[in-house]
């Protein structure tokens, strides 16, 4: 940017995943849309690092956003990829129970799934040792509806339908503060440029919290507070016999750590769940050890020293240790009072699966 002042009609603060499926949806809307992204790459933050999974919808509470938005964001997603050509796979993902007593609990995830309109498949020992052979559980539930993307390959494919409907996507822009006034909402960015919009979207990931806080006339109520939860990775090497996901059961703040692919077939383990007060992307080595006895308790065969440190990942929690669940928070003029202004907090898994529901949910939004 070499101006110091000018105007759009709608920016999108964030170019992840999610910034970019809204940017996209808004511009084929009709907008004159600007993404503003700070980082010097689109989706270099949280829409790089994580599982790159396709979520059913099977955890969350019914009729939350999550539900809603992770089923209907999954269908929209795996036909978004088949139109064009974003590479993905349906590969199905296993949740596996070690005990009797972890058994009775995958009853609960079934019924909460059932309850939101996802099928699950039930399985007794004998019917694992059949699919898994070599792991260890006494039951277990099939999602067929689970699925790995390219990440990379949507924000790409995004990114582009945005471009060639008017989008524009501006890197190193970071918005510093917001204030909202009887022309719109002006925004400073970088160093002193000033960007006034009719529409703003805060799609800012793990920033959106902070920027809410630096938004004059943003009511207190609508500035949440974020804890961060640091989820690393480990790479397995060599050959391993899946071809599909494992996870164990959930655990307070994750979805406990699990057996992932990537595209061309390497398996990965993670992420664990680390609360942390800054931003850390570190990968401890000497986790390894940890890594291994959690993921032995169901495949006895893995030997640590093939895992190898692969990155880490930051989850935007609204809720702290303990707290349990929370949804996803988009509140619009509904809930803040003014108008033209969306911000989206706390969107952490299933937010890749979601992006083009969230999208659209935005869209209704900022409809009249």
């Amino acid at each position: 940017m070499n101006q110091d002042q000018f105007s759009v009609q709608t920016v999108v603060i964030g170019a992840g995943v999610v910034g970019l499926a809204i940017a996209r949806a808004l511009a084929r809307h009709g907008r004159e849309v600007l993404v503003l992204e700070a980082g010097s790459t689109a989706g270099e933050g949280i829409s790089s690092r994580n599982s790159e999974v396709i979520h059913a919808g099977i955890y969350y509470p019914t009729d939350s956003l999550k539900a809603r938005l992770c089923v209907s964001g999954r269908r929209a997603l795996y036909d978004y990829c088949v139109d064009h050509h974003v590479a993905h796979q349906a590969c199905g993902k296993w949740i596996i129970a070690s005990d009797q007593g972890q058994a009775e609990r995958l009853g609960v995830l079934e019924s909460q799934a059932r309850s939101n309109g996802v099928p699950l498949e039930q399985h007794d020992c004998a019917g694992l040792r059949r699919f898994l052979p070599g792991v260890r559980a006494c039951a277990g539930l099939w999602s067929p509806e689970t699925g790995i993307i390219d990440s990379h390959g949507l924000m790409l494919a995004l990114q582009g339908e945005l471009e060639d409907a008017g989008g524009q996507v501006v890197l190193n822009s970071p918005v510093r503060s917001a204030e909202t006034g009887p022309r719109g909402h002006t925004l400073t960015v970088g160093g002193d440029v000033r960007v006034t919009a009719r529409e703003v979207v805060n799609a800012a990931g793990l920033g959106a919290p902070a920027l809410a806080r630096a938004w004059l006339g943003l009511p207190e109520e609508n500035q949440p507070r974020q804890w961060l939860a640091r989820g690393v990775y480990f790479s397995l090497s060599g050959r391993h016999p899946f071809d599909s996901l494992i996870y164990p059961l959930p655990e307070p703040g994750g979805l406990g750590i699990h057996l992932t692919l990537d595209l061309a077939g390497q398996a990965r383990f993670g992420p664990d769940v680390e609360w942390i007060k800054e931003e850390s992307y570190r990968v401890d080595p000497a986790q390894a050890r940890r890594f291994a006895e959690s993921v032995r308790q169901w495949w006895p065969a893995l030997d640590e020293a093939r895992l190898q440190p692969a990155y880490a990942g930051i989850r935007p929690k609204l809720a702290g240790p303990g707290s349990g669940f929370s949804d996803f928070r988009i509140e619009g003029p509904e809930a803040h009072g003014l108008e033209g202004l969306v911000n989206l907090f706390g969107i952490e898994s299933p937010g890749l699966t979601s992006c083009l529901a969230i999208a659209g949910h935005v869209v209704e939004k900022l409809s009249p």
